[in-house]
Protein backbone atom coordinates (compact mmCIF):
# COMPACT_ATOMS: atom_id res chain seq x y z
CA UNK A 1 0.00 0.00 0.00
CA UNK A 2 1.33 3.16 -1.19
CA UNK A 3 2.02 5.87 1.64
CA UNK A 4 -0.76 8.55 2.60
CA UNK A 5 0.19 11.64 1.23
CA UNK A 6 2.87 13.19 -1.28
CA UNK A 7 4.85 10.91 -3.32
CA UNK A 8 8.22 9.57 -2.67
CA UNK A 9 9.26 11.35 -5.71
CA UNK A 10 6.97 14.42 -4.78
CA UNK A 11 8.92 14.71 -1.83
CA UNK A 12 12.31 14.55 -3.03
CA UNK A 13 11.37 17.26 -5.48
CA UNK A 14 10.39 19.51 -2.52
CA UNK A 15 13.85 19.07 -1.02
CA UNK A 16 15.23 19.73 -4.06
CA UNK A 17 13.75 22.90 -3.75
CA UNK A 18 14.78 23.42 -0.22
CA UNK A 19 11.64 21.76 1.84
CA UNK A 20 13.77 19.82 4.42
CA UNK A 21 10.51 18.36 6.07
CA UNK A 22 10.29 16.63 2.86
CA UNK A 23 13.53 15.46 4.12
CA UNK A 24 12.28 14.06 7.29
CA UNK A 25 9.59 12.50 5.34
CA UNK A 26 11.86 10.30 2.91
CA UNK A 27 14.25 9.71 5.55
CA UNK A 28 11.20 8.05 8.08
CA UNK A 29 9.69 6.17 4.74
CA UNK A 30 12.92 4.58 4.21
CA UNK A 31 15.45 3.97 6.71
CA UNK A 32 14.38 0.92 8.04
CA UNK A 33 14.27 -0.32 5.26
CA UNK A 34 17.05 0.49 3.85
CA UNK A 35 18.98 -0.19 7.30
CA UNK A 36 17.79 -3.88 6.87
CA UNK A 37 18.92 -4.32 3.27
CA UNK A 38 22.25 -2.50 3.98
CA UNK A 39 23.22 -4.76 7.17
CA UNK A 40 21.74 -8.24 5.93
CA UNK A 41 24.13 -6.95 2.75
CA UNK A 42 27.01 -6.35 4.15
CA UNK A 43 26.91 -8.36 7.22
CA UNK A 44 28.72 -6.54 9.21
CA UNK A 45 26.63 -4.02 11.65
CA UNK A 46 29.58 -1.15 12.02
CA UNK A 47 30.25 -0.85 8.62
CA UNK A 48 26.65 -1.16 7.40
CA UNK A 49 25.70 2.20 9.55
CA UNK A 50 28.51 3.88 8.10
CA UNK A 51 27.75 3.55 4.55
CA UNK A 52 23.64 3.77 5.21
CA UNK A 53 24.98 7.17 6.78
CA UNK A 54 26.94 7.60 3.15
CA UNK A 55 23.96 6.72 1.59
CA UNK A 56 21.98 9.51 3.16
CA UNK A 57 24.85 12.40 2.60
CA UNK A 58 25.28 10.69 -1.08
CA UNK A 59 21.37 11.97 -1.64
CA UNK A 60 21.86 15.21 0.53
CA UNK A 61 24.95 15.76 -1.82
CA UNK A 62 22.85 14.64 -5.27
CA UNK A 63 19.57 17.02 -4.34
CA UNK A 64 20.30 19.57 -6.75
CA UNK A 65 20.58 16.90 -9.69
CA UNK A 66 17.65 15.00 -8.59
CA UNK A 67 15.25 14.22 -11.54
CA UNK A 68 12.99 11.36 -11.34
CA UNK A 69 12.98 9.32 -14.08
CA UNK A 70 11.74 6.47 -11.79
CA UNK A 71 10.43 5.86 -8.66
CA UNK A 72 12.49 7.34 -5.39
CA UNK A 73 13.45 3.39 -4.22
CA UNK A 74 15.33 2.84 -7.03
CA UNK A 75 17.54 5.83 -7.05
CA UNK A 76 17.69 5.28 -3.21
CA UNK A 77 18.79 2.09 -3.96
CA UNK A 78 20.86 2.52 -6.45
CA UNK A 79 23.15 5.14 -4.21
CA UNK A 80 23.32 2.15 -1.52
CA UNK A 81 24.10 -0.80 -4.32
CA UNK A 82 27.39 1.58 -5.21
CA UNK A 83 28.28 2.68 -1.48
CA UNK A 84 28.39 -1.26 -0.87
CA UNK A 85 30.21 -1.75 -4.02
CA UNK A 86 32.67 0.47 -3.14
CA UNK A 87 32.79 -1.02 -0.02
CA UNK A 88 33.11 -4.45 -1.14
CA UNK A 89 36.06 -3.32 -3.87
CA UNK A 90 37.98 -1.70 -0.65
CA UNK A 91 37.67 -5.25 1.00
CA UNK A 92 38.76 -6.95 -1.90
CA UNK A 93 34.93 -8.60 -1.91
CA UNK A 94 35.73 -9.97 1.00
CA UNK A 95 32.28 -10.64 3.07
CA UNK A 96 32.02 -11.34 7.18
CA UNK A 97 29.73 -13.51 9.03
CA UNK A 98 26.58 -12.28 10.62
CA UNK A 99 26.87 -11.64 14.10
CA UNK A 100 24.10 -12.99 16.08
CA UNK A 101 23.70 -9.72 17.70
CA UNK A 102 22.98 -7.89 14.53
CA UNK A 103 20.12 -10.70 13.70
CA UNK A 104 16.53 -9.49 14.19
CA UNK A 105 14.68 -11.12 16.56
CA UNK A 106 11.23 -12.54 15.08
CA UNK A 107 8.28 -11.26 16.68
CA UNK A 108 5.84 -13.38 18.02
CA UNK A 109 2.50 -13.23 19.86
CA UNK A 110 2.77 -13.10 24.15
CA UNK A 111 0.66 -15.71 24.12
CA UNK A 112 2.19 -18.12 22.16
CA UNK A 113 3.12 -21.09 23.01
CA UNK A 114 7.15 -21.60 24.20
CA UNK A 115 7.56 -24.53 21.37
CA UNK A 116 5.93 -22.83 18.68
CA UNK A 117 8.18 -19.43 19.85
CA UNK A 118 11.24 -21.46 19.91
CA UNK A 119 10.28 -23.42 16.61
CA UNK A 120 10.35 -19.80 15.03
CA UNK A 121 12.87 -18.34 16.30
CA UNK A 122 14.91 -21.77 14.53
CA UNK A 123 13.50 -20.83 11.29
CA UNK A 124 14.37 -17.39 11.50
CA UNK A 125 17.68 -18.06 12.35
CA UNK A 126 17.93 -20.77 9.82
CA UNK A 127 16.67 -18.28 7.32
CA UNK A 128 19.10 -15.46 8.20
CA UNK A 129 22.06 -17.89 7.85
CA UNK A 130 20.24 -19.02 4.34
CA UNK A 131 20.44 -15.43 3.14
CA UNK A 132 23.72 -14.66 4.61
CA UNK A 133 24.93 -17.90 2.14
CA UNK A 134 24.45 -16.27 -0.85
CA UNK A 135 26.51 -15.09 -3.16
CA UNK A 136 26.78 -11.49 -2.85
CA UNK A 137 24.77 -10.52 -6.34
CA UNK A 138 21.96 -13.09 -5.25
CA UNK A 139 21.59 -12.03 -2.14
CA UNK A 140 21.74 -8.22 -3.07
CA UNK A 141 18.68 -8.97 -5.64
CA UNK A 142 16.50 -11.17 -3.16
CA UNK A 143 16.81 -8.30 -0.63
CA UNK A 144 16.19 -5.72 -2.75
CA UNK A 145 12.89 -7.37 -3.85
CA UNK A 146 11.93 -8.09 -0.24
CA UNK A 147 12.86 -5.27 1.57
CA UNK A 148 11.91 -2.69 -1.14
CA UNK A 149 9.83 -4.72 -3.07
CA UNK A 150 11.41 -3.93 -6.09
CA UNK A 151 10.53 -5.37 -9.36
CA UNK A 152 13.11 -7.12 -11.38
CA UNK A 153 13.45 -4.45 -13.76
CA UNK A 154 14.13 -2.36 -10.89
CA UNK A 155 16.73 -4.27 -9.49
CA UNK A 156 18.06 -4.32 -12.70
CA UNK A 157 18.24 -0.63 -12.73
CA UNK A 158 19.50 -0.28 -9.77
CA UNK A 159 22.06 -2.40 -9.78
CA UNK A 160 23.29 -1.92 -12.85
CA UNK A 161 22.33 -4.99 -14.37
CA UNK A 162 20.33 -6.39 -17.37
CA UNK A 163 16.56 -7.70 -16.47
CA UNK A 164 17.59 -11.07 -17.34
CA UNK A 165 20.94 -11.36 -14.93
CA UNK A 166 18.69 -9.39 -12.27
CA UNK A 167 15.88 -12.24 -13.04
CA UNK A 168 17.99 -15.17 -12.58
CA UNK A 169 19.84 -13.93 -9.70
CA UNK A 170 16.70 -13.24 -7.63
CA UNK A 171 14.87 -16.93 -9.15
CA UNK A 172 18.73 -18.58 -7.93
CA UNK A 173 18.20 -16.90 -4.61
CA UNK A 174 14.78 -18.32 -3.91
CA UNK A 175 15.95 -21.47 -5.14
CA UNK A 176 18.88 -21.72 -2.93
CA UNK A 177 16.55 -20.17 0.18
CA UNK A 178 13.58 -22.78 -0.38
CA UNK A 179 16.00 -26.01 -0.82
CA UNK A 180 18.22 -24.56 2.32
CA UNK A 181 14.43 -24.39 4.70
CA UNK A 182 13.05 -27.17 2.69
CA UNK A 183 12.68 -29.77 6.03
CA UNK A 184 10.81 -26.38 7.60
Amino acid sequence: MPPAGPSDEQLMLAYRGGDAESFAALYARHKGGLFRFMVRSIKDRAAAEELFQEVWMKLIDSRSRYEPQAKFSIFLYTIAHNRMIDHWRRRGLETVSLDEDDAPEPRAPQAMQPERRAELNRTGERMLAAIAALPVLQREAFLLHEESGMTVAEIAVATGSDPQAAKSCLRYAIAKLREALADE
